[in-house]
């Protein structure tokens, strides 16, 4: 098969990466594998040996681009001979419906997020997303919305909506994998004290992450009686949303925290930071769709404290890798993070043993690739 997976930008988000681990999965199959996209830092770490990447701009929402972008399309697909074309986003999805249509080949969708919407246009808008062949859902959570928003789309049997869970590269995000060495030099490079119980919240700094309830439960755990030293670690970029950043950095300075908290634009290795933080936390106070912090906090063995939304009810072990908390109430995270720090080393492995094992079992990526790949053959056969 010769497959062209479309996507806006190879960042290092859930979707891109996802991308990227496919595209090169398929090349080990015998298949041919191309992406379209407008750019990113992943596209320097695709093996151009074994992927094929078009740049041009598949990420705008200008209609005229759009419709530039579906011949530009249609050119590649001859070309190349693709056979079926996979898309990740909405707006290029518009330009990939037109081209896959004109050319007769197969159309495959994946539905990243909720993609909420306000009015009818935004909905018809979104409605791209189920107008493929294959609907491809990252979490139950996504499955029942989609169920249940767009489900007049699914009257035309030729249509399937499934759930094929997202997944991580699992030998990627293994503590086990990362020297001393490196954890040392990020202690050096961030001024992280070593013997604080460090608790470490990834995610890009924007409003839905909840990182003013985070701020919050840290200000209350501060003044609970006998609590450890700890330094919280806000890792991730404000891309451009700098009034948000203020306002967090001020919440900071109000709640005294400013010995306690540090702001780290971006991590080289991710694992490596997972690899010193004692617990992970996500605030989200929208729902993930899939939650991937908290699949990558079990895979590295951290336990993991998220809000009680989206994907992430699907992943975590609630009291085995890691607790759920009520998303609007700080005092209930704090309350959970107080508790792991009171835990004994040993019941704090035990948490990562378990979270390792699940993620194993259900959320390595090599499972989400074959899956794929399976039903690809199927929409071919």
């Amino acid at each position: 098969m010769n497959i062209l997976q479309v996507i806006p930008k190879l960042g290092f988000g859930g979707a891109e990466t996802g991308c990227f681990d496919l595209a090169h999965y398929l090349y080990e199959k015998n298949c041919k594998s191309f992406i379209a996209t407008g750019g990113g830092d992943l596209i320097k770490y695709i093996n151009k040996d074994k992927v094929k990447v078009f740049k041009f701009l598949v990420h705008s929402k200008n209609p005229l681009i759009i419709l530039i972008n579906t011949f530009i399309l249609i050119f590649i697909i001859v070309f190349y001979k693709i056979d079926i074309v996979h898309a990740r986003s909405r707006a290029p999805a518009w330009s990939c419906l037109v081209a896959t249509k004109i050319t007769g080949i197969k159309f495959v969708t994946t539905f990243h997020g909720t993609y909420n919407f306000n009015n009818k246009i935004k909905k018809f808008y979104n409605s791209i997303m189920v107008r493929s062949d294959l609907v491809i859902a990252g979490s139950n959570f996504i499955f029942s919305h989609v169920s249940s928003n767009y489900k007049n789309f699914f009257d035309n049997n030729k249509r399937k909506l499934m759930v094929i869970f997202r997944g991580i590269n699992t030998n990627y995000f293994d503590d086990r994998k990362v020297s001393q060495t490196k954890k040392d030099s990020l202690y050096q490079k961030t001024k992280i004290e070593k013997d604080f119980f460090k608790i470490l919240l990834p995610g890009r700094i924007t409003k839905w992450k909840g990182h003013k309830v985070f701020l919050e439960a840290l200000n209350i755990l501060s003044q609970k009686e006998n609590t450890k030293p700890f330094v919280a670690i806000i890792l991730g970029s404000d891309q451009g949303r700098t009034v948000y950043k203020k306002e967090l950095i001020s919440l900071v300075s109000k709640y005294k925290l400013n010995q306690k908290v540090k702001f780290i634009d971006k991590c080289e290795s991710m694992p490596v930071i997972y690899s010193i933080a004692d617990i992970v936390i996500s605030s989200s106070i929208e729902p993930e769709a899939f939650g991937r912090v908290s699949v990558e906090a079990q895979s590295m063995r951290k336990p993991i404290i998220a809000s009680n939304l989206g994907g992430s009810k699907e992943t975590i072990m609630k009291e085995k890798s890691g607790y759920l908390y009520d998303s609007k109430n700080p005092n209930d995270l704090a309350d959970i993070i107080y508790s792991f720090m009171n835990m004994s080393l040993e019941s704090l492995k035990s948490f990562g043993i378990e979270g390792r094992k699940n993620i194993l079992k259900k959320f390595d990526v090599e499972k989400m690739c074959n899956t794929t790949f399976t039903e690809y053959n199927k929409l071919i056969s």
